[in-house]
């Protein structure tokens, strides 16, 4: 789902400017335009109005994840993403809700996704695919040490900031995996999943884990350097046809490819995820990377080869037209309509509308009840009184010395 990114410094020292204790609510920001969508909501541009700073808001129906059986992605998403910080993932800020809708607040990136510069390109250089997968896989040595597993790395869910670099997003079907823990749902998008995901879901493994992500990985590498994908998966191929795939056919590139890179990306698209290269350790070993630095890559001191167009929002412009003329409830007017769905009510705050009431209504209250409010600003804070506190009693130590 597509958003994008400004530099986290930035928002750090706004952070020092905001001194109220109420949580943020959707008054806190301007809505500017739409630019993306995704299975379970809609992304747009916001600006925090007391900061400034631009952010990405993805936005949920309540009613479309009551409808969906959605709620405890959602849930998810949110606890796995306020936990998290990196510079290669796109980073939470705030979450809150309304009476219709869910939202998630999170960092711009205006670069736009892998699959809408695929569209436009066909396919990347080597030099370009290499930082981008050096990136992506520090990423994900950082979410396994968390124990996050993503479960659906495509180039739909790896954006570009302003600058070149690529960070993850979509947390929407992420799971924790801990103490030798396997997943075993058939979880991810078809032609990315790896092939324990389809042997787990055909009974001929137990479960599957990290090396999961890398294949996907290797998948999306694949992609950017040939214009197509590895192996010919839809979603309507069934599960024993994808099995017999990976078991007859053998990898080719047909575009020309070099022999290091080549054989990266044959080692991420190891069947057999026990051969597959599955962390970053291993990974830094290839010898078509020894000589890459790692530290100036996460320091993002390596200039990328491809700079996105600032003349361009860099995704589908459709999104927007949607957003204004198809949505039956559009975010602009919102404010109008739950006004509106106030005067409706009795002073008990009770609906008077029987659409409104029974199961329907008691799924809406345990949303209201069990949805997770974040403020990013709030823990930097509380992070920043901490540090001064420290400091503070250390110079107080050195006074009294």
């Amino acid at each position: 789902m597509g958003s994008g990114q400004s530099t986290n410094k930035k928002k750090h020292k706004d952070v020092l400017r905001t001194t109220e204790n109420r949580e943020v609510d959707f008054e806190d920001f301007l809505i500017l335009r739409a630019i993306g969508k995704g299975s379970f909501g809609k992304v747009c541009i916001v600006q925090k109005k007391d900061s400034k700073t631009m952010y990405a808001m993805k936005y949920m129906s309540k009613d479309q994840c009551i409808t969906k059986d959605a709620f405890r992605n959602v849930l998810q998403e949110i606890e796995i993403l306020s936990s998290l910080e990196h510079p290669f993932l796109v980073n939470l800020w705030f979450t809150f809700q309304d009476e219709e809708d869910m939202f998630m607040v999170v960092d711009l990136l205006l670069g736009g996704d892998l699959r809408y510069h695929i569209h436009q390109e066909g396919n990347f250089d080597e030099a370009r695919v290499c930082l981008y997968l050096c990136e992506v896989a520090m990423a994900l040595d950082y979410l396994q040490s968390k124990y996050i597993l993503h479960r659906d790395i495509k180039p739909d869910n790896i954006l570009l900031d302003e600058m070149g670099h690529v960070h993850i997003t979509d947390f929407n079907i992420a799971t924790i995996l801990k103490d030798g823990e396997l997943a075993t749902s058939m979880s991810g998008t078809k032609p990315y999943m790896a092939p324990e995901v389809f042997d787990c879901a055909l009974d001929k493994c137990p479960g599957y884990t990290f090396p999961a992500d890398w294949w996907s990985l290797g998948v999306c590498c694949y992609e950017m350097l040939c214009g197509a994908r590895p192996y010919d998966i839809h979603s309507n191929t069934s599960l024993e046809q994808i099995h017999n795939l990976f078991l007859f056919t053998e990898l080719q590139f047909p575009c020309p490819i070099s022999e290091g890179m080549g054989d990266l990306i044959r080692k991420l698209l190891t069947v057999d995820n026990f051969n597959r290269i599955n962390t970053l350790e291993h990974m830094k070993k290839h010898s078509h990377l020894t000589s890459v630095n790692f530290s100036a890559i996460y320091e993002k001191k390596v200039t990328p080869t491809f700079i996105p167009s600032k003349d361009q929002l860099n995704c589908d412009p459709t999104f927007e037209l949607e957003e204004m003329i198809i949505e039956s409830k559009p975010l602009h007017k919102k404010k109008k309509r739950l006004s509106k769905r106030s005067s409706r009510r009795d002073p008990e705050g009770s609906s008077f509308s029987d659409e409104e009431a029974g199961p329907f209504q008691v799924s809406l209250s345990s949303i209201q009840e069990q949805f997770r409010v974040y403020n990013r600003e709030k823990e930097l804070q509380k992070q920043m009184c901490k540090q001064r506190e420290v400091e503070w009693e250390a110079e107080l130590q050195r006074a009294m010395s």
